[in-house]
C-alpha cells in the first residue's frame, strides 16, 4: 500500500511545510502536480519528492541564505484546470519558476502561458513536443518518448522481430507516442502492421486484443499510462497471447505489477534507472543519486521512491543548481538551466543546450522485465 504525505493538503499548508520560521525574504517556486485523479499515481510521487527535496535544502541553510518556499496546486490531471492554475501561480503568487505539470497534455496547455509571462517552467512529463521544437522558457525531466521507443526497437531489431503491432491510449501521452512509434518504425526495419488505440477510462480492452491475435505481429507494444496498461496485460492473458508484450515508460513503478497482478510476469519496457538502483555498478554516473533519492524517500514516506518522482527530484535540483549559479530571477534561472551540463540525476544525466530543453540521451533509459513481482534488468 502506498503511503501519502498527507490526505491532499492545501497549497498554502505545503508552503508552510516549507518555510516554517523563516522570516527572511524566501524564493518562491510553484508546482502543478495531479495528486488526485487518474493520474495521481504520478502526481503523488512527484508531489512527496518536491516537498521532500525542498524541505532538506532548507534545512541545510537554503540557496543563498534564503529558504525555498513550495506553492503546490492539484491539477487533477486536467489540462483546462493546469491553465487555470498556471495563471495564478504566475499573476497571484508571483513565483520565479515552475515545475510539472505531471502529464503531456496539461504541459502543452500551458507553455503559451508561462513563454508569455516568461517564467521558467521545467516540465515532469514526457512527449516530445514539450521541448521539441526548443522553447525558449520551457524545459523537462521526463525522458522523451522518442528514447524510450529506441530502446525497445533496439531490442527487437536485436532479436529479429520485425513485426510489431501497436496499441496506445487516445490521450497527450499516448499520441505523442504513437507518432514515435510509428516514425522510428522503419529505421529499425521493423513494420507496424496492427495499430490500434483506447480510450483513457477504457476497462476493457479484448476487441483491439482479439484483431491483434488475428495478426502475423511478433510483439505487441501498449503505450500509456496507469490504469488502462494493467487491463490490456490481463486482457492478453485472458485470450491467449503468447507474443512479447511491451509497456511504455509510462508505467514504470511497482503500482504497475500491483494492478496487472500475475499478468505482469515477463512484460518488458523502458524505464530510467531508479527502479533498479540497487544493481548498477559503482561506476554508473548516477548511481549516488539515486540511491540517495530511494532511500530518502523510503524512510520518509515508507514507500519506494519512484521512476516519476524522480522527475521531480531532477526539477528542484535543477532549478537549486541555476538558483545558486544566477540568482532568483526567471531570467537569471532561465540562463542558467540552458548552461546546465553534465547533470548526473535521476532520469539521466542532463547537459541543456539553447536547442535542447529535454537535456537526455538513450542511456538514460534501461530495459527492464517484470519477474516475480519486481523489476530485474534485461541483459
Amino acid at each position: 500500500m502506498r503511503h501519502r504525505l498527507l490526505p491532499f493538503i492545501s497549497a498554502a499548508t505545503l508552503i508552510l511545510s516549507s518555510v516554517t520560521a523563516f522570516a527572511a525574504p524566501t524564493i518562491k517556486i510553484g508546482a502543478l502536480f495531479s495528486v488526485t485523479g487518474p493520474a495521481a499515481f504520478l502526481g503523488e510521487p512527484e508531489r512527496n519528492t518536491a516537498v521532500m527535496v525542498v524541505d532538506q535544502i532548507n534545512k541545510a541553510g537554503g540557496i543563498k541564505g534564503k529558504k525555498l518556499e513550495l506553492v503546490v496546486y492539484d491539477t487533477g490531471g486536467d489540462a483546462t484546470k493546469a491553465k487555470q492554475l498556471v495563471n495564478k501561480l504566475i499573476k497571484n503568487d508571483k513565483v520565479s519558476a515552475i515545475i510539472g505539470p505531471s502529464t503531456t497534455g496539461e504541459s502543452m496547455a500551458i507553455i503559451n502561458d508561462v513563454e508569455k509571462a516568461g517564467i521558467p517552467l521545467i516540465s515532469c512529463s514526457a512527449g516530445i513536443k514539450i521541448t521539441e521544437p526548443a522553447k525558449k522558457w520551457v524545459f523537462k525531466t521526463a525522458q522523451n518518448d522518442s528514447l524510450a521507443v529506441a530502446r525497445i526497437y533496439d531490442y527487437l531489431q536485436k532479436h529479429k522481430l520485425t513485426k510489431v503491432a501497436i496499441l496506445t491510449v487516445s490521450d497527450g501521452f499516448g499520441q505523442s507516442g504513437r507518432e514515435q512509434l510509428k516514425a522510428q518504425a522503419a529505421r529499425y526495419g521493423i513494420s507496424v502492421i496492427s495499430d490500434d488505440t483506447y480510450g483513457p477510462k477504457d476497462t476493457d480492452m479484448s476487441a483491439q486484443l482479439t484483431k491483434v491475435r488475428g495478426s502475423k505481429a511478433q510483439a505487441l507494444i501498449c503505450w500509456g499510462t496507469n490504469p488502462g496498461p494493467a487491463v490490456v496485460a490481463k486482457n492478453a492473458r485472458q485470450l491467449g497471447i503468447k507474443i512479447p508484450l511491451f509497456m511504455s515508460h509510462g508505467v514504470s513503478s511497482k503500482k504497475f505489477i500491483q494492478l496487472a497482478g500475475d499478468a505482469a510476469e515477463g512484460i518488458k519496457l523502458p524505464s530510467g534507472k531508479v527502479i533498479v538502483a540497487d544493481v548498477l555498478p559503482a561506476s554508473d554516473p548516477q548511481k549516488k543519486s539515486l540511491l540517495s533519492f530511494v532511500n530518502d524517500y523510503k524512510r520518509q514516506f515508507k514507500a519506494e521512491g519512484d521512476h516519476f518522482g524522480g522527475h521531480a527530484w531532477d526539477a528542484v535540483m535543477l532549478l537549486k543548481g541555476a538558483i545558486e549559479r544566477g540568482g532568483d530571477a526567471p531570467a537569471g534561472i532561465r540562463n542558467q538551466l540552458e548552461k546546465t551540463r553534465q547533470f548526473h540525476g535521476i532520469g539521466g544525466t542532463f547537459t541543456f543546450t539553447p536547442k535542447d530543453h529535454a537535456g537526455l540521451g538513450k542511456d538514460a533509459f534501461v530495459l527492464v522485465e517484470v519477474k516475480n513481482r519486481d523489476w530485474v534488468l534485461v541483459k
